[in-house]
């Protein structure tokens, strides 16, 4: 029904949140790509309750195999439209299509699984009191749970009158969200859960304990990603998105929204450290102001620096409006029950931050080096180049981990979800 409506009222939607697409073709084409994007709807909200109660179980696995038969999906089709050569807009309105149809593989995946308890067994609906203070806790921890997602539409609907801003803020925002995509899982995944059980059992020994491992795993995925980023912003983008129509100054343009946007890494990740001791407790609420003041924040900044900085200004206004969020929740909790770490956490943080910021350290100069080295060898050696960066700059930090005797990332989920790792039921 949803998918539907939105369906009819697609043009005002497309309208509404891209008000400089107005008045061009632009417009029609993006009206077009949005209703072919539409059945994923119908697929996205049985999977996540599907998933939902098998993270409820313990059963990770499936749970974090199924998105990549989306991704899967998706880089499957942009192979053969790279090898077929096709106009733009017959390119994207595949791929539009295609997202639909990766939508129902995530489903059939959770729906074909057999043995061991039933996933969901729907009998009824309604919408008596049960039902609705469900929805009444569960819609303001949705729109919380969205805050990166909404700052960026937010940047959008500010640069929609330049359609270059806008792509230039999308391929940017694609890689901030492949480290908070990885940390959003690990959050929602296994900390809300374990940190629930341990509130309702009265256990403060075992909520520290999750949010305390939770809060090491944000942090260290967090701080090598950010300054990853910002150091190799620019190569990164010339590989990834240099060809056909992407120009010299589109990577120039991309890298350097890249760079701000990185800044707001950290305080997204924050926020999905933090939101689960809220929600976990029932308080879907304080998330939910704190996302809408970031949200409120980026707006009011991004029109003022969108008009004096361009691009560049809006991923700023981005970055602090997701900073504004993380600081209204530091300041919940602190107000409210607190946020329990223990020895080991306190220990640890500060080692994770110094081993993130020497591994940085040494990829700037590596990355300097290498691209004096590198200058007008061949997009494949630069390429080659590249990946010897990034796995270096892995490898230090997790040697630099381990001599500080900081514990694996692997050992630290294993512990949150009270299993030996690598014991995952499916």
């Amino acid at each position: 029904m949803a998918a539907a409506l939105l369906g009819l009222l697609m043009p005002l939607v497309v309208t509404a949140l891209a008000p400089g697409f107005a008045g061009h073709e632009t417009l029609q084409l993006a009206v077009i790509d949005a209703r072919l994007m539409l059945p994923y709807l119908a697929f996205a909200g049985p999977v996540t309750v599907m998933m939902a109660l098998l993270n409820a179980q313990a059963r990770f696995a499936l749970t974090a195999f199924s998105p990549l038969l989306f991704n899967t999906a998706l880089i499957a089709v942009m192979i053969v439209l790279l090898g077929w050569r096709q106009d733009a807009a017959f390119a994207a309105q595949t791929i539009a299509a295609t997202v639909g149809i990766a939508g129902l593989l995530q489903l059939l995946i959770l729906v074909g699984r057999r043995g061991g308890d039933n996933t969901a067994t729907p009998l009824r609906i309604s919408f008596d009191a049960p039902m609705r203070g469900f929805l009444g806790k569960a819609i303001p921890g949705m729109i919380a749970s969205s805050g990166p997602q909404g700052l960026v539409v937010a940047g959008a609907i500010i640069a929609s009158s330049s359609p270059s801003a806008v792509s230039w803020l999308y391929f940017a925002n694609r890689l901030i969200e492949l480290p908070l995509g990885i940390v959003g899982v690990a959050m929602g995944t296994v900390l809300v859960p374990e940190l629930t059980r341990a509130l309702r059992n009265d256990d403060r020994i075992a909520a520290a304990h999750a949010e305390s491992r939770g809060l090491e795993l944000a942090v260290g995925l967090a701080l090598p990603a950010t300054l990853g980023l910002i150091v190799l912003s620019e190569p990164v983008v010339r590989m990834l998105f240099e060809h056909g129509l992407f120009t010299a100054a589109d990577t120039v343009g991309t890298a350097h929204a890249l760079m701000l946007l990185a800044l707001a890494l950290p305080a997204h990740v924050l926020v999905k450290a933090l939101s689960p001791a809220f929600f976990a407790r029932g308080d879907t609420l304080t998330p939910l102001m704190a996302t809408l003041g970031g949200f409120a924040v980026a707006i009011v900044l991004g029109i003022v620096l969108g008009h004096v900085y361009g691009a560049g200004g809006i991923a700023a206004s981005i970055a602090l409006g997701a900073w504004v969020g993380a600081f209204t929740l530091v300041r919940g909790i602190a107000a409210g029950f607190g946020f329990s770490i223990d020895d080991a956490c306190r220990r640890r943080l500060p080692r994770i931050g110094g081993a993130a910021l020497v591994m940085g350290g040494l990829l700037w100069a590596a990355t300097h080096f290498a691209l004096a080295q590198n200058a007008g060898l061949h997009d494949l050696a630069q390429a080659a180049a590249l990946l010897v960066l990034i796995v270096g700059g892995m490898a230090i930090y997790g040697l630099l981990l381990s001599l500080l005797g900081v514990t694996g990332w692997r050992e630290a989920l294993g512990a949150i979800r009270q299993t030996p790792p690598g014991d995952l039921r499916v």
